[in-house]
């Protein structure tokens, strides 16, 4: 990812001096101002700066003496090796740790931009609340939003050097993985507003409990400013109370919650999306519409309705930007695939999302009166709830009458057999446990899938279950199954 610097350009002393770096020199020195940052190799530039990353499969230092022969002025590092010192003229900025240093230089350069930042995070659809919440803002203000999965230590520190001066909404999405992540991330971003989707189990292996990943999420609080607020899923029981939250103002958002500050009512379906009415502020929206499916997406869409009243945007100008929204590639994607109908969501899984993945399904399927299948892949990063939560899972989709299973992963096996146990006919379920073979996976899809059926195709990214999609794909010829 390469950033362009439009706010400001930035100087080899003020790199040190903001950093508390060591400024060393090489042949005439690095005079030339910076007018872009990156930290991969490949995109480095005349007057860059790259920041070298030692991360688990390459180290940037080694690229040093490439990027100055490309015209890079200044290095921000924690060594420059020997053959480097003599590659060209530059100046190195010598820090500690160089993804740290990034980050406090990121939040340097967001303080030239006047932009209303808007944070977002959760365990499940903080970037479908994200693409809602700029849909919507993007109706009234020059609107930016993190792109593609720039949403960590790495990523929002070069969203926040790509913030261009006529930006007036900056809607920031933050994951992490530990602890003190989105602490770090809050701090730098400033958001004015904070957004906690929900609560899950995802990265649970390094947390250990919900209730840790609760505190972690919560860290978006620490950076808002005092004029903030702080929005969150008001049907969490682990969000509930709202004195337990150091923020300047707390908004309860949801369906079921009789509390909740913003609550939809009346959700029901249509073709293409949801239909619902919203009470909040003493007000009743009815017949908000949003061209996704799935009670989930309610709660996205909550988010991004109340954003747009707290930036004092027309209700017409708020349900334009629900109605405009488009979901991220590999999310929720329905189309055609021969004589049956795929949704393809590829992107990531969880419990909860494969959850609400299922029931779009099935409320699908049921309004279109067809057989709902679904290909379930692996759900990583679950530690040692893993075998426990793929159980449940195998037997969440006999509950919710999946016709056709098809089980993906190493972890194939146990959500097979859990779907067995409660009910789904053994004929009906295919298992491939090796990822590496999706055209297998594929074969067992087209073989028993019917015309006419939906087919859910969901599982972490790690998976890759596009390439069961793409397989599948070139299984078809003229519409026709082969």
């Amino acid at each position: 990812m390469k950033a362009k610097l439009t706010l400001k350009t930035l100087t080899a002393e003020e790199t040190a001096k903001v950093t508390g770096g060591v400024l060393e020199v090489y042949g005439n020195g690095g005079t030339k101002n910076v007018s872009s940052v990156v930290y991969d190799s490949r995109d480095a530039e005349e007057d860059s700066l790259f920041c070298a990353i030692k991360g688990e499969r390459t180290d940037g230092h080694k690229y040093i003496a490439d990027v100055v022969a490309k015209g890079a002025s200044v290095i921000l590092a924690s060594y420059v090796p020997e053959e480097a010192k003599s590659a060209g003229d530059f100046c190195a900025v010598i820090v500690e740790d160089t993804v740290n240093a990034l980050g406090i230089l990121s939040g340097y350069y967001r303080d030239f931009s006047s932009a209303v930042v808007i944070g977002v995070t959760g365990s499940v659809g903080k970037t479908t609340t994200k693409d809602f919440v700029a849909a919507v803002c993007s109706e009234s203000f020059n609107t930016m939003k993190t792109e593609g999965n720039h949403n960590n230590e790495i990523g929002l520190p070069m969203t926040l050097f790509s913030i261009e001066p006529e930006c007036e909404v900056a809607v920031l999405e933050m994951g992490m993985s530990d602890r003190g992540e989105i602490s770090f991330m809050t701090k730098l971003a400033k958001p004015r507003f904070g957004i906690i989707t929900n609560i899950g189990t995802s990265h649970i292996a390094n947390l250990g409990s919900r209730e840790n990943i609760c505190e972690a999420k919560l860290e978006i609080a620490e950076g808002m400013n005092e004029n903030g607020v702080l929005l969150l899923n008001g049907d969490e029981p682990l969000l509930a109370d709202k004195n337990a939250f150091v923020a300047p103002e707390v908004c309860y958002l949801g369906l079921y919650s009789k509390t909740a500050d913003y609550k939809a009512i009346n959700a029901r379906q249509n073709t293409d999306g949801m239909i619902f009415d919203i009470l909040g502020d003493g007000n009743a929206y009815v017949n908000v519409e949003i061209p996704t499916l799935g009670r989930h997406n309610i709660y996205n869409a909550l988010c991004a309705f109340k954003i747009g009243m707290l930036l004092g945007m027309s209700e017409n100008s708020i349900r334009r930007g629900l109605l405009s929204f488009v979901s991220t590639d590999m999310r929720q994607k329905i189309y055609p695939v021969g004589d049956i109908t795929v949704i393809e969501d590829c992107y990531n899984a969880s419990p909860e999302s494969m959850r609400a993945a299922i029931e779009v399904l099935v409320s699908k399927a049921q309004k279109d009166g067809v057989n709902p299948c679904a290909l379930l892949g692996d759900m990583l990063e679950l530690g040692e709830s893993s075998r426990l939560l793929h159980d449940q899972l195998g037997q969440y989709a006999a509950q919710m009458k999946i016709q056709k299973l098809f089980c993906y992963g190493t972890m194939a096996d146990c959500v097979a057999e859990a779907a067995i146990k409660k009910g789904v006919r053994a004929e009906h379920v295919y298992v491939c446990s090796d990822i590496g073979k999706p055209e297998v996976m594929a074969e067992m899809v087209k073989k028993a899938i019917e015309p006419g059926d939906i087919l859910l195709v969901k599982a972490s990214r790690g998976v890759a279950a596009e390439k069961v999609l793409d397989a599948l794909k070139a299984s078809y010829k003229n519409g026709c199954k082969k």
